[in-house]
């Protein structure tokens, strides 16, 4: 399988990291032979039809910005998407910045890789927060697939549980703390009685909430993944306009300590019941299994027949979301190797 990696931040170099990592076992265990051909970033792009070697990865990451400068391999000054265009390869990995004012330049990375025949994975949320109902049409129309597991969860399979492990019954409502920026901050007001900006402040500095936080804590981040949720899971057509959206910015320590009184807490739930997609503050009981501490995400799935499931892990971290990648380029592997068999 021939990849284009296209952004070489924190993500694309775990996916580096975890596909040099994994390689030997994966090729032996089922088959998979992962290729990076082509890594493009913001100066230009490495580029090497035959793969480039885990000593070469390694040796681009070493040398860092720009990555253009390769001695052997390096494209200075093409863009994204003419790599995507001219290079040859099976699939093409976005992983981006995410921009949710209108999704570029993930957006017309992905529409040129369905137009030229090669399938998605993206952990790139601005897309589909803005047109995943259109993007998922265009690629059933182009014959290709499309997987961003990594963008709801991180690490941890949220997408994959539901569809699969869940398959057979009708998942009813989801409700779920799907950010763990604002999930420390509440946490940290609640446990230490700190105020919300001086959670904040700590959260910048451990580096859970960037220097402009607003995606998170105005809960843009959060409508994101619902939006993602229900279009994947439920098969409602919505975008990031359709959800009710409420941050945490007018939480107080005084809010937390009268829902403390009822042995409750808050937490930025994100829901979809019915036809309503909310992000808001909600209280919780301290025994419900949402109310997780620290940076943890968790989703519970109502379900006609098993009830409710609870999934709890890891929401955010470059190599953890990059590992999310691996399961997506294993899916579309195994996908494509069953329709050869058929």
């Amino acid at each position: 399988m021939r990849i284009i990696l296209v952004g070489y931040g924190v993500v694309g170099k775990g996916v580096t990291t975890i596909l040099s990592r994994r390689y030997v076992e994966k090729t032996r265990d089922v088959g998979f032979n992962p290729k990076i051909v082509a890594i493009a970033d913001i100066d230009g792009a490495v580029i090497n039809p035959r793969g480039l070697s885990p000593e070469k990865l390694e040796a681009i990451k070493q040398r860092g910005f720009p990555i253009s400068a390769d001695p052997d391999f390096g494209r200075p000054g093409i863009s994204a998407l003419d790599v995507i265009e001219s290079v040859e390869a099976e699939v093409v990995v976005e992983v981006t910045p995410v921009n949710i004012q209108n999704a570029e330049p993930a957006m017309s990375h992905i529409t040129k890789a369905f137009k030229t025949g090669k399938h998605v994975v993206t952990t790139n949320k601005g897309p589909l927060a803005l047109a995943m109902p259109a993007l998922t049409e265009l690629a059933e129309f182009n014959n290709v697939y499309f997987r961003f597991s990594g963008t709801v969860g991180g690490g941890t399979p949220m997408l994959e549980f539901a569809k699969r492990c869940l398959a057979g019954d009708k998942i009813l409502s989801i409700r779920g703390i799907l950010n763990g920026t604002t999930n420390y901050i509440l946490t940290e007001m609640s446990k230490n009685h700190v105020s919300f900006q001086d959670a904040l402040v700590n959260a910048q500095k451990l580096g859970y909430a960037e220097r402009e936080p607003s995606m998170d804590i105005d809960g843009f981040d959060a409508a994101c993944k619902v939006v993602i949720l229900a279009n994947w899971i439920m098969n409602k057509k919505i975008t990031l306009k359709d959800v009710d959206r409420t941050g945490i910015r007018d939480v107080s320590l005084q809010m937390l300590e009268e829902a403390a009184k009822r042995n409750s807490t808050l937490k930025l739930i994100g829901s979809i019941e019915g036809d309503r997609a909310t992000v808001k503050p909600t209280e919780i009981p301290l025994t419900n299994p949402l109310c997780v501490s620290g940076v943890l995400n968790a989703v519970t799935f109502q379900t006609e027949f098993a009830g409710e499931q609870t999934l709890i892990g890891k929401g955010a971290g470059g190599i953890e979301t990059a590992s999310a990648v691996l399961r997506d380029l294993l899916d579309i592997r195994r996908k494509l190797a069953t329709k050869l068999l058929n």
